[in-house]
């Protein structure tokens, strides 16, 4: 498992803090020697998870606060106490969200509450926080994404899903929408000069309450699905996803998330270094009877039958080359 660097001195405020990668992260940092405030949206969760915390890590320096991420008044008020505190933040890690309710639901301010929770509360909390971030010397913003933002799209007709609300692309829209703030904040920095990391984490399949508890929204029971019953998929504690939020060996400055419309792809080299042809020229298929973009597969000679799709003529033979 990852080691996390002596981080004694810093201030690092993590949202979502109370489970999950959330309370890892905190965990971890804490035992590293950081400071940290824990944004939560239930103080007495909260407290709960210090407490537990602080039994394994008794010298654990931890602050528990409110926010809700769905309420911007919330947002404001939480980061106007950090900011009366006057203290450089030296890592933001917006980890809290919620996942697909099977109902469409608003935040306090009407916005569909996936976008809201997932981007638009973070955001405004990265803007109102971001003078005490600059005055880190070497300050970092996290935010979580999810693999899911490679089939999102950000519907900018309907942005609040009020039309044919699906939970699961609302989800995968407010998780390209962080993507897209993650890649934003890295270029302002460039313009700016400013000595600021902005990365963005993907948590792969994590063993957390976030398909539990959160699709629960709406119900009486959460729903069952085949990603909390049946245990198909392989999946991880969330001690070991919760490092994807505090690794040190983040891109630097000046890299930044390749991003085709609507899609998101992996983290790519800088843009000014071109492709990465480490692995050589990337080959394209050409179109088959298999269909784009596949090769059709060797098959020994007494199954080529299935592979043809009719009769072989005579102009299909091969013939002797013409001179002249």
């Amino acid at each position: 498992m990852y080691e996390i660097p002596d981080q004694t001195g810093k201030l690092i405020v993590v949202t979502g803090a109370n489970s999950g990668t959330g309370k890892e992260a905190t965990r971890r940092l804490a035992a590293a020697g950081a400071r940290v405030v824990m944004g939560v949206r239930t103080i007495a969760k909260g407290q709960q998870a210090r407490d537990e915390i602080l039994t394994s890590q008794p010298t654990a320096h931890l602050d528990v606060r409110h926010i809700d991420l769905a309420d911007l008044a919330s947002v404001e008020w939480f980061a106007g106490g950090l900011a009366a505190d006057g203290t450089p933040i030296d890592v933001l890690i917006n980890n809290a969200g919620m996942m697909a309710p099977p109902t469409r639901m608003t935040t306090v301010d009407g916005f569909e509450l996936q976008f809201g929770s997932n981007f638009l509360g973070p955001f405004a909390l990265t803007v109102r926080l971001l003078p005490l971030i600059l005055a880190a010397p070497k300050p970092r913003v996290a935010t979580m994404s999810s693999g899911t933002a490679n089939y999102g799209r950000i519907r900018f007709d309907d942005l609040q899903w009020e039309r044919h609300y699906s939970p699961n692309r609302s989800y995968a829209q407010s998780k390209l929408a962080d993507l897209l703030l993650t890649q934003h904040l890295a270029a302002t920095s460039r313009q700016h000069g400013w000595n600021l990391i902005s990365t963005a984490a993907h948590p792969g399949f994590t063993r957390t309450n976030l398909q539990t508890a959160g699709a629960s929204l709406g119900r009486d029971k959460p729903k069952r699905t085949l990603l909390n019953s049946l245990n198909i998929l392989p999946s991880q504690r969330r001690a070991r996803h919760g490092a994807p939020a505090v690794h040190r060996n983040q891109p630097r400055r000046g890299h930044r998330w390749l991003l085709r419309p609507g899609r998101a792809l992996r983290p790519g080299r800088p843009h000014d270094q071109g492709p990465d042809t480490s692995q050589g020229p990337r080959r394209r298929h050409r179109r088959t009877a298999l269909g784009r973009g596949r090769r059709p597969h060797r098959r020994h000679p007494a199954h080529r039958s299935q592979l043809t799709a009719r009769p072989v003529r005579e102009s299909d033979r091969p013939s002797a080359t013409r001179l002249g």
